[in-house]
């Protein structure tokens, strides 16, 4: 079985599909941490993201692993045998992660690695395109959704629990060119698929969020 589980930024979907897969047993998939790792790649390798073909050339040579035992702690991200799962998430990554992730070929590179985990078992997969492209079949496809304001404010207390420096005039920023990146590329941009169920957590704790999109199974 496969669940799909879409949305911009800071909704909270991340955190909801991996309770969710604890829940029911299921593999846990990020796909934003496997953009992520590359990002983080491309950052150490000293290439310009805007460098497309210099960032396809150093994708197709990356190992992407993601090692997710369901209740055996937080998922571990390793990027060419080295677990980069704390560095993935610091601010430098995420300011350019959205700029790796419009690039077509980088894309295609990671949907076939989405794939392949995804038919390993049953899975729950958290993404921007996961409902549309990468499993447009999917058993079960949710849009998890929040307004701006409480998505950034989201955002700002896990940096700041993380230890991260940055104030919310920042986490807003960066959340506003994030949308209008992943909304508007040319390709898999960020959007609802035509079968997915809608779900505004605005006002919903991530245990309600949880219980609602367990509801749908």
């Amino acid at each position: 079985m496969i669940i799909a589980i879409d949305g911009p930024a800071g909704a909270g979907k991340s955190t909801v599909a991996k309770l969710l897969a604890q829940k029911l047993g299921f593999l846990y998939i990020d796909t934003g941490a496997m953009y992520r790792a590359l990002a983080l790649k491309a950052i150490e390798s000293g290439i310009d993201i805007k460098d497309a073909a210099a960032v396809v050339k150093m994708a197709s040579a990356s190992d992407i692993d993601l090692v997710n035992d369901p209740g055996a702690g937080p998922l571990k991200v390793f990027l060419d045998g080295r677990d980069v799962s704390q560095e993935i998430r610091e601010p430098r990554v995420t300011a350019v992660v959205s700029d790796v992730a419009k690039i077509k070929e980088v894309r295609e590179i990671l949907v076939k690695l989405q794939r392949r985990l995804g038919a390993y078992k049953d899975s729950v997969l958290d993404g921007r395109d996961i409902g549309t492209v990468v499993f447009p079949a999917a058993d079960r496809k949710f849009y998890v959704d929040a307004q701006f304001e409480e998505r950034a404010v989201r955002r700002h207390k896990e940096l700041i629990a993380a230890g991260q420096a940055v104030t919310l005039e920042d986490v807003q920023a960066d959340l506003c060119n994030r949308d209008t990146i992943d909304s508007t590329r040319s390709h898999s941009p960020l959007k609802k698929a035509d079968d997915a169920i809608y779900i505004d957590t605005t006002e919903m704790s991530i245990e309600e969020v949880v219980k609602a999109l367990s509801g749908y199974l």
